[in-house]
């Protein structure tokens, strides 16, 4: 059904890139489920690069938090074989890559909360941070991670 809902907003769940470093992508605890920081790849390339506000306007970061997303989904639907599995979304995390003047984070991190209510509904509704960095991994603009319950 969740991934139904996906199809119909034209998003096809990409295989998952594979851990940068010495993690697992997620982690289950009794019935939570944590998602390593997704960073927005797509065939292999960050999508999105540099700061927000200075390399990329808002509107581009909310497109890479909305990636992220979907790069998180992904995992989510390799570790737990179905998305349907996941009674609601808890919380969510977002870095976004931008100078210390720059203040709209959670403008762009809208991006990702955006996109988890529209497929998920009242449950995707959740507690959230987002917050500025001065540097992602790989010159990556936004990075998301997300505790669900499952």
């Amino acid at each position: 059904m969740i991934e139904e809902k996906l199809a119909s907003l034209g998003i096809a769940l990409p295989v998952p890139p594979a851990p940068a470093g010495s993690y697992v992508p997620v982690v289950m605890s009794g019935n939570l489920a944590f998602v390593a920081g997704q960073i927005p790849a797509e065939g292999g390339q960050v999508k999105f690069k540099g700061k927000v506000g200075r390399d990329l306007t808002v509107e581009a970061g909310q497109q890479a938090a909305r990636l992220c997303t979907i790069n998180a989904l992904a995992q989510l639907k390799t570790a737990l074989s179905s998305l349907d599995k996941i009674k609601r979304v808890v919380k969510v995390t977002g870095f976004v890559n931008c100078d210390p003047a720059f203040t709209e984070q959670p403008k762009v991190v809208n991006g990702a909360s955006d996109l988890l209510v529209q497929v998920f509904g009242e449950s995707g509704k959740h507690a959230r941070a987002a917050v500025g960095v001065s540097s992602l991994p790989l010159d990556s603009a936004v990075e998301v991670e997300f505790i669900v319950e499952i």
